[in-house]
C-alpha cells in the first residue's frame, strides 16, 4: 500500500490519462495477434530523461518518512519499502520513461499468446544475484509461491497472482503461466513481479524478513543500518545490467543515505541544518512562511514547484465501514459534512489545494468534467443525517446517544503535524454531540493496524500507480483479506462487476469511462472523509548537485533524484565556495513544467 504514497501507502505511486495512453498502446497491440514483448522495434539505447553529464559517485541523504516496521515490500505495502526494495530487486520488465513502452530487465522477453491466457517468461540468460548465482526459474517459482502461501503477510500482492495456475517451468530459464481468464492487468502484475533469491530465503519466516537482504539482484545493496536513523546503500560494481545503454546516466550515486525521522518537523530541521539534501514533504506552511531568507535569497537551496504527469493520489479520513457507528452510510456522509475544508484551506494552507471529490482526480477534465458530490461542510445537514441514523442527544451531557451507547471514537493519528487540523474536527464534531478521541501511534505500529484493520477512523493519503486498477483497493473480496489495501471494508455489487468489467476491457477511453463510474459510486458510498491535495509536487535541495533541465522526469516524484542527479564536484565546489563567502548562486527557476521543458528540447 502506497499513500498516494501513505506517505504512506501507495501501489506504487501512479493514473493519468496520459500514462494509462501509454499502457493502452500496448495492449491494443497485443488485442489483436500474439505478441512479445518488448517489441520488434525496441533497442537499448539511452535514457532521454538522463543528462551525458551524469556521472557516478558522491553521497545523496534523503528523507524516507518515519522508521518503518519492514523494509520488506512484499509484507509491508509502504513508500518506504518501496523506496529500498526497488534498489535491492529488478523486476522482469521496465517501462521507457516518456512512452511506457516495455522494456528488459531480468527478463529479456515475455510471449503473449492469441487468446491473451498464455504467458511465457524468458529470463535473461545473463541475469544473475550479487553472490554470482543464476537468477532462474527455480527463484521465480519459489517467489510465487512464498507470496501466495497463506501464512505470508502479503495482501496486497495476492490478488493480482491468484489470476495465474501454478507456474510451469519449462526449463532453468524460462516460465509459462496460464491465467484465469483475458484481464489487462496481467502483463502488468508480471513485468513488475520481482524475483527474490531462493537459496537465501527457503527455509526462512518469510514474514520475518524485514532488514536482512544480503543478496540482491538490483544495483544498490545495504551496506549500514542503525535502527531508528538511517539506512546507508552502497552502489554494487558488479551488476550485469550496468553496461546496458538504457542505464547510462541514471542512478549515479555511490551511496544513498535514507534517513528516518517521527515527524516533519523533524525532517524540516534535518533538512535547514544539512543533515539531508533534499526535502520534499514541505506543508504550506512550510514552502510559504519558513522556507525564507539567507539560504533561499542567495539560492543555496533550491526551491521549485514541479508540473508533471505523475498521478495525483487522494488523502483523507477512511472511516471502518465493518464497525459501528461506520457501517451507516448516513453517518459517513455526516463526517464528512463536519470538516470545514475551505475554512482550513484559506486560514491555515494559503489556498494552495483544492478540495478533493475523487479517488481519480486525473481522469476529468474539459471533456469529462467531475460530477461528484462534493461534502461541503454543513453542520445542520450533519446533524439531520445523524437524527436520521437513530442518534439522539443526551439532554443531561449533550453527547448524541444510540441504544444506549454513546457516539464516542478513536481517531487513529500517526502525525502530530497534523494534530492542528484535527483538533478543529473535533471541535466541529462536539458542536453536534460527537467524541472523537486522538491517539497517536508511530509509524510501525499505525501500519501493523491497518494490516489488521485495527481502527475506527484514521488518517491516510494514497499514491496512484501508473497502471491504475481498482481492483485491489475496492473489490469487496479484499475487504476480508488482512493486510489488503481495502482498509474501509469496502464492498459494493455494481462496483464489484465493474471492477470485473474494466479488467476485460483493453480499449483505454472505454477503461476511463469505467472508472469515472466506478469513482461515482465509490464516492456516493463516502467510506473517506477527503480532504484536500495540491496537483504540484514541493521540491527543496541543496543547490550543489548536477540534474536534468526538468529536475524531476515525467512521472515520478522525488524518487527521479536517485534515478537522474548526480554529485557533480564543480558545483559542489561552487556551493561551498558561495556559502564560505557569502555569496549568492545563480537564481534557480521557481516553477518547472515538465512539458514545456522537455517539448523545447
Amino acid at each position: 500500500m502506497f499513500e498516494n504514497s501513505i506517505i504512506n501507502r501507495k501501489p506504487f505511486r501512479l493514473a493519468s490519462c496520459i500514462l494509462m495512453m501509454g499502457q493502452v498502446l500496448l495492449f491494443l497491440c497485443s488485442n489483436a495477434l500474439a505478441a512479445v514483448y518488448p517489441g520488434p522495434n525496441w533497442k537499448d539505447d539511452y535514457d532521454p530523461i538522463a543528462s551525458p553529464d551524469a556521472i557516478i559517485g558522491g553521497k545523496f541523504k534523503m528523507v524516507l518518512g518515519p522508521y518503518p516496521s519492514s523494509f520488506n515490500l512484499y509484507t509491508n505495502y509502504t513508500s518506504q519499502s518501496l523506496a529500498v526494495f526497488s534498489l535491492l530487486y529488478d523486476g522482469l520488465f521496465d517501462v521507457h520513461p516518456l512512452t511506457l513502452v516495455w522494456s528488459p530487465r531480468l527478463a529479456s522477453s515475455i510471449e503473449v499468446s492469441d487468446d491473451q491466457l498464455t504467458f511465457t517468461i524468458h529470463l535473461d540468460s545473463n541475469a544473475v544475484w550479487s553472490d554470482g548465482e543464476p537468477i532462474t526459474s527455480q527463484d521465480f517459482l519459489f517467489t510465487w509461491e512464498t507470496i501466495l502461501d497463506p501464512k505470508s503477510l502479503a495482501g496486497v500482492h495476492k490478488h493480482s497472482l491468484e489470476k495465474f495456475g501454478i507456474p510451469d517451468l519449462i526449463d532453468e530459464k524460462t516460465i509459462r503461466l496460464k491465467a484465469d481468464k483475458v484481464d489487462w492487468s496481467n502483463m502488468v502484475s508480471l513485468a513488475s513481479f520481482v524475483i527474490l533469491p531462493k537459496h537465501h530465503f527457503e527455509g526462512l519466516d518469510f514474514n520475518d524478513q524485514d532488514f536482512e537482504f544480503p543478496i540482491v539482484s538490483g544495483l544498490y545493496k545495504i551496506s549500514e543500518m542503525k535502527e531508528g536513523s538511517y539506512l546507508r546503500m552502497e552502489r554494487r560494481s558488479d551488476w550485469w545490467l550496468e553496461d546496458q545503454k538504457r542505464f547510462i546516466g541514471t542512478d549515479n550515486f555511490q551511496t544513498i543515505e535514507f534517513r528516518f525521522y517521527a515527524t516533519r518537523d523533524l525532517m524540516w530541521e534535518a533538512f535547514k541544518t544539512g543533515d539531508v539534501d533534499t526535502f520534499a514533504y514541505a506543508t504550506a506552511q512550510i514552502w510559504n512562511e519558513d522556507a525564507k531568507g539567507e539560504l533561499f535569497d542567495k539560492h543555496w537551496i533550491a526551491k521549485h514547484k514541479i508540473y508533471n504527469q505523475a498521478p495525483i493520489g487522494i488523502q483523507g479520513f477512511p472511516m471502518n465501514m465493518r464497525k459501528a457507528p461506520f457501517d451507516d452510510i448516513r453517518v459517513r456522509k455526516a463526517m464528512a459534512h463536519m470538516l470545514d475544508r475551505r475554512t482550513i484551506n484559506k486560514t491555515m494552507l494559503f489556498g494552495d489545494y483544492f478540495m478533493q471529490n475523487s479517488i481519480y482526480h486525473d481522469l476529468y477534465g474539459e471533456d469529462h468534467p467531475n460530477t461528484n458530490l462534493q461534502f461541503e461542510y454543513e453542520p445542520e445537514t450533519a446533524r439531520k443525517l445523524l437524527d436520521e441514523a437513530g442518534w439522539k442527544a443526551n439532554p443531561d451531557t449533550g453527547i448524541l446517544e444510540k441504544d444506549g451507547e454513546p457516539f464516542v471514537f478513536t481517531f487513529l493519528g500517526r502525525s502530530p503535524d497534523f494534530n492542528k487540523y484535527l483538533v478543529i474536527y473535533q471541535e466541529a464534531l462536539k458542536d453536534v454531540g460527537i467524541e472523537m478521541r486522538i491517539q497517536e501511534k508511530d509509524w510501525a505500529a499505525w501500519t501493523k493496524d491497518m494490516d489488521e484493520f485495527n481502527y475506527e477512523m484514521t488518517l491516510a493519503a494514497w499514491g496512484a500507480p501508473i497502471f491504475r486498477s481498482p481492483e485491489g483497493m475496492w473489490h469487496s473480496r479484499e475487504a476480508d483479506r488482512k493486510s489488503s489495501n481495502n482498509i474501509y471494508g469496502f464492498k459494493n455489487a455494481k462496483v464489484d462487476q465493474l471492477i470485473e468489467k474494466q479488467l476485460k476491457e483493453f480499449d483505454i477511453g472505454k477503461r476511463m469511462e469505467i472508472l469515472r463510474e466506478i469513482d461515482h459510486l465509490i464516492q456516493l458510498e463516502m467510506p473517506m472523509v477527503m480532504i484536500w491535495m495540491i496537483d504540484f509536487q514541493r521540491i527543496m535541495y541543496w543547490n550543489k548537485f548536477g540534474t536534468p533541465e526538468t529536475v524531476y522526469d515525467k512521472f515520478n516524484d522525488e524518487a527521479s533524484a536517485l534515478h537522474y542527479w548526480w554529485a557533480d564536484p564543480d558545483l559542489q565546489a561552487d556551493f561551498e565556495s558561495a556559502k564560505a563567502n557569502g555569496e549568492g548562486l545563480p537564481p534557480t527557476s521557481d516553477t518547472i513544467v515538465f512539458d514545456e521543458i522537455f517539448s523545447e528540447n
